[in-house]
């Protein structure tokens, strides 16, 4: 996606809103929530209807001026700042098929194309927070290639480039590691995901990579569980099609009201006591917790 540019006075603003009505009208046609689609549809028209220029208001007041906008809370201003700081806007580049995380990866100083390559196929992470996630946990360590001092550069990298689309004072990334759905609710959205997508049910797009064809097979799942709303795909990552695991790996990202978003990937265990089972990559203790003292049972 070109940056948007102008040198109008308000020349972001309708590239701004544009992008924001494109992505409700990408949920509408994927049956997500009117309330979600409509909270898009009423930031565009607070950008379109700006009379200055909004990136000049991200440049002078930062993400908290974006905030104090009606109708933009602190996600939907991250994804502002995102579009404003560097031409793209992931959410909804994965909604069309089109997100290539090599190209999000590679924005980060020091990291090239090879090993943006290794951290989207170890990690199953296509988003800059989701990077930073794993970098809080120590998960990124497990990245071939990635020591501990490697890992600490990456992180202080990522940092830096994240810093402007935080509100000032909020440790997001600690936010998000401590807040997230249950696992049990992680799991419940999963089996509905692909029970869904093996009826045929959801709506497809065509992804960019591994796709030669440019044919419309990887279905989306839109969904909501109380205040939480989750886009569920399979994964199209590189080591999901060596493994043959592409109809089995599922990346869910999830928000709640803020629109802040994370992500998990789930799978079918192949060792240990989970052997068989649906577990959330990084939760597996919980995922223990959750299926003891259940009768064994494969996943579907």
């Amino acid at each position: 996606m070109a940056r948007p540019q102008s040198h109008t006075p308000q020349g972001h603003n309708t590239s701004v809103a544009a992008l924001l009505r494109e992505k409700a009208a990408i949920l509408e046609a994927q049956n997500a929530n009117p309330f979600r689609v409509n909270a898009y549809r009423q930031a565009a028209d607070t950008i379109a209807e700006l009379t200055s220029d909004v990136g000049e208001l991200y440049r002078q007041s930062g993400i908290e001026g974006l905030i104090a906008l009606p109708h933009i809370g602190e996600g939907i201003a991250g994804a502002i700042a995102e579009i404003l700081a560097t031409g793209r806007w992931s959410q909804l580049e994965r909604l069309r098929g089109t997100l290539d995380p090599v190209a999000v990866f590679r924005a980060i100083p020091g990291i090239g194309p090879d090993l943006a390559r290794q951290i989207h196929d170890t990690l199953h992470v296509d988003t800059l927070e989701a990077l930073e996630a794993a970098c809080n946990d120590g998960s990124i360590e497990t990245v071939p290639g990635i020591g501990k001092r490697r890992a600490a550069s990456v992180r202080a990298a990522l940092a830096q480039l994240l810093s402007q689309r935080r509100v000032r004072g909020l440790r997001l990334g600690v936010r998000q590691a401590q807040y997230e759905p249950p696992v049990e609710l992680l799991l419940e959205v999963d089996r509905e995901y692909r029970e869904s997508a093996a009826q045929g049910k959801l709506r497809t797009i065509a992804p960019k990579r591994f796709n030669p064809e440019g044919k419309a097979w990887l279905p989306v799942l839109q969904t909501e569980r109380g205040a939480w709303h989750f886009t569920a795909l399979y994964s199209n990552t590189a080591k999901a099609h060596e493994l043959g695991r592409a109809r089995d790996w599922v990346v869910m990202y999830f928000y709640d009201a803020d629109h802040v978003e994370r992500q998990r990937t789930v799978v079918t265990e192949s060792r240990g006591p989970l052997a068989g089972r649906r577990v959330v990559r990084g939760r597996e203790g919980e995922c223990q917790q959750f299926y003891a003292g259940e009768p064994a049972q494969t996943a579907a």
